[in-house]
């Protein structure tokens, strides 16, 4: 891949804020459970990164027609190391009932950085590797994130047993301080600023992208509703599904891991085989959507636990034979300058989507049964399916 040592820097460089970014959530969620013995009070952790991610999805376009890509990706993990020192301080200094919701604040400003970093980490890819290796470059990069999801939260929980919460922020700041010093070594990339736009049209030219694409206006709208459907598959409510429809809460934590293990097998897919599905990524995208939905449905009718688990493995692995094909479009279908904004406007109705689903979930799984919120998933991935079928011409790969 062209300008490999620049994608290679950028992987090391934010898997280490991956890497800190879970170990930092299981000390908060650990101090303030610890603190509270409330899980409404723990709950409020992911509440409060979602809202701020979605606050800065928002607010992000201002700082991109301002800025250099790289100086903002920078800066955002710099002030991501500042505001964790500062909690990691104050957990030192002394933190108890009086004064806890403090680090509410702390979390929040944390999230917003990620909000702003995580498009632009997106945006680089395509300015770093060349177009035929994009699905590769995206395949090593989901591969990657996911494998510190599966990982990280394991090894962040068996730490806690042996360093306290405060131990754990300040390793998390050491891990950060070495991710700002990589990502500074990256190539800066001819970026266009904009800085004689008028704020509002900053804030909408994302939105105004994806609207003159009939591509992006189709990624937009199955991105919505895939969301929706993915919302399912928050802790909570896995929990009553092992719970209730397995009768078997042992597998709660091996449906979550089965479910990231079929991601990254799906990635390592699109990794052998990049050129094979760049070719055919308009197959991959109909046929994934079509599989995640028949396989989430029968997940949700089932009662055996063994066949959750192969379900949770395939859910997992179609959708991301999907999603991986379905980035590398958005990222050919505009001009690179474009497409900063274009995934912060993603990205605001990714998170705005996922907040209120998973709460309307949890609702609907109450009075209806934990199995109809898995059915409702389907069926949201099967409006998904029509949408993908209905519009394969515009995900075919156009070969000159």
């Amino acid at each position: 891949m062209k300008s490999n040592r620049n994608f290679l820097l950028l992987m090391l460089g934010q898997s280490l804020a991956n890497i800190g970014d879970v170990i930092y959530i299981v000390g908060v969620i650990s101090v303030i459970y610890s603190l509270t013995e409330s899980a409404t009070a723990a709950a409020f952790v992911p509440f409060t990164i979602t809202f701020s991610m979605f606050i800065s999805s928002i607010l992000t376009p201002l700082l991109i027609g301002a800025f250099n890509l790289k100086h903002l990706l920078i800066g955002s993990q710099i002030g991501k190391t500042v505001i964790l020192f500062g909690l990691g301080t104050f957990l030192t200094i002394g933190i108890d009932l009086s004064n806890f919701t403090f680090i509410f604040i702390l979390i929040a400003g944390i999230a917003f950085l990620d909000g702003c970093a995580n498009p632009i980490r997106q945006t680089l890819i395509p300015y770093y590797v060349e177009e035929e290796s994009l699905v590769k470059a995206n395949a090593i990069a989901e591969t990657i994130t996911q494998s510190i999801q599966i990982g990280t939260w394991f090894f962040g929980s068996l730490l806690l047993i042996v360093l306290n919460p405060s131990l754990l922020i300040w390793l998390v700041t050491v891990l950060f301080v070495f991710a700002s010093i990589i990502l500074s070594l990256l190539k800066s990339v001819e970026h266009k600023a904009e800085k004689q736009e008028k704020k509002w049209i900053l804030l909408t030219q994302g939105w105004q992208t994806i609207k003159g694409s009939p591509v992006l206006k189709t990624v937009a709208q199955m991105e919505f509703f895939e969301t929706l459907a993915g919302s399912v598959w928050i802790a909570a409510i896995l929990l009553v599904y092992v719970e209730q429809a397995l009768n078997a809460e042992e597998y709660w934590g091996l449906i979550n891991s089965s479910f990231f293990v079929g991601l990254v097998l799906g990635s390592l897919i699109c990794i052998k085989f990049d050129l094979y599905v760049d070719r055919n990524r308009h197959v991959f995208i109909i046929t994934g959507a079509f599989m995640t939905c028949l396989f989430t449905i029968v997940f949700g009718l089932t009662s055996f636990p063994v066949i959750a688990l192969i379900l949770s493995v395939l859910i997992g692995l179609f959708g991301q034979l999907k999603n991986i094909p379905q980035q590398t479009l958005v990222q050919t279908s505009v001009p690179k300058e474009q497409l900063a904004t274009v995934y912060t406007s993603l990205g605001t109705i990714g998170t705005g989507a996922f907040g209120i689903a998973s709460l309307a979930m949890g609702i609907l799984s109450d009075y209806f049964g934990v199995r109809s919120v898995f059915v409702l998933s389907g069926v949201l991935l099967a409006v998904v399916s029509i949408m993908a079928i209905k519009n394969r011409n515009l995900f075919r790969k156009i070969v000159e």
